[in-house]
């Protein structure tokens, strides 16, 4: 009976499957070469699979080593040097990447490995990659920077939450604000939030919770938790373009804490949970209680410190004003003494007896001036 490899051709005559051959004892060598000459001939294949036990690349050779594998097999992997420097990411344990390449059989060990030419990412893997590649794009942008997003009131009194009215979500933004603070008025627009045609109708909802008037004092863009997949409706670019360009500011909650979506990114505040979204513009009343006799402690403290400011200010000016009366009192009183000591205010008939004796000193120089 003919031998047959892997592809279905009758293998070389060195063992063609005849009674005698089978008879004949082969040497490692020989078995090894027979297994090699089956691999060689099966065809370049698509391989996808889990990577796991990742060495790499070498610091010497610069190649890379580890397995892949699916829920009931595993096989050796190896990625040369040159194939790897071709990459557009790192490989890593856990991802879901597919692989193009062949078997190869090492003939010193007879260790058969898949060696592959090049790889991608699939399933979830490439959406990752595809979302962070968005990521940077709109960061190189600006549409993440800090200073563009807008402060949230820290108490909103009318807030609108754009998310699905059917989930449990909406009931827990409804029971948080309740519970926190029952004075804040919550607006409800129904949007989807999964599945195809998501991303516009949450543009265009965005825009009707914006132009409610009066105007909304922030807009809560809500969604529970999901798979990767269920929340990529969130990092569509059309609408993350229309979360960043919302005249009202965006508080996103979606998911769970490890989620984070390009809507995140781009929202003026992110919250971890839609609840942690709702906690995070409604103060509780508690809250509000500590921070008004917060500050009517410091309003007190303010304006006791203005009084004794101003009292201490009058006391000194009364201190100057004081000072300044006695200074010019006694410049006054100094004035009033110098005129009191002058001859003319002691004795009125000072000047007359001066006169008359001037009088008479010039009529004796009369007199020796006729004779």
């Amino acid at each position: 009976m003919a031998g047959w490899n892997l592809t279905g051709n009758a293998v070389s005559a060195e063992f063609d499957g005849s009674d005698e051959q089978e008879r004949k004892e082969l040497s490692v060598s020989q078995a090894v070469e027979i297994a090699a000459g089956a691999l060689d001939a099966i065809p370049q294949l698509s391989v996808l699979g889990e990577v796991t036990g990742f060495r790499g690349p070498n610091a010497r050779s610069g190649h890379c080593y580890f397995q892949i594998k699916d829920d009931s097999a595993a096989v050796d992997c190896i990625i040369w040097k040159g194939a790897y420097l071709k990459r557009t990411f790192d490989l890593r344990d856990g991802m879901q990447v597919s692989f193009k390449g062949s078997f190869n059989l090492y003939k010193a060990t007879g260790r058969m490995s898949f060696v592959a030419r090049s790889f991608s990412l699939a399933g979830e893997g490439l959406l990752r990659q595809q979302v962070a590649q968005l990521a940077e794009k709109l960061r190189r942008e600006g549409l993440m920077d800090e200073a563009r997003k807008r402060r949230i009131p820290v108490f909103c009194s009318r807030v609108a939450v754009v998310t699905s009215l059917s989930g449990a979500v909406i009931d827990d933004v409804k029971r948080t604000l309740r519970r926190r603070n029952p004075l804040v008025e919550l607006v409800c627009v129904g949007a989807k939030v999964q599945g195809e045609g998501a991303p516009t109708e949450l543009i265009e909802d965005l825009r009707r919770a914006a132009s409610i008037t009066p105007a909304p004092d922030c807009i809560l863009l809500v969604r529970g938790g999901g798979s990767f997949e269920d929340l990529m409706t969130f990092n569509d670019e059309e609408l993350a373009r229309a979360v960043a360009a919302c005249p009202v500011p965006v508080v996103t909650g979606i998911g769970h804490e490890p989620d984070t979506s390009i809507c995140d990114m781009v929202s003026d505040r992110r919250a971890s949970t839609p609840t942690a979204a709702a906690e995070s513009v409604a103060p509780a009343m508690t809250e509000l209680a500590d921070v008004l006799e917060a500050r009517y402690q410091r309003l007190g403290a303010a304006m006791a410190s203005m009084i004794g400011s101003a009292q201490v200010d009058l006391e000194m000016l009364d201190q100057r004003g004081r000072r300044a009366w006695d200074t010019y009192t006694a410049r006054l009183g100094d004035a009033l003494d110098a005129a009191a000591c002058r001859p003319c205010l002691n004795d009125p008939t000072f000047m007359v007896e001066r006169r008359e004796s001037e009088l008479a000193l010039t009529a004796d120089r009369l007199s020796g001036a006729i004779t």
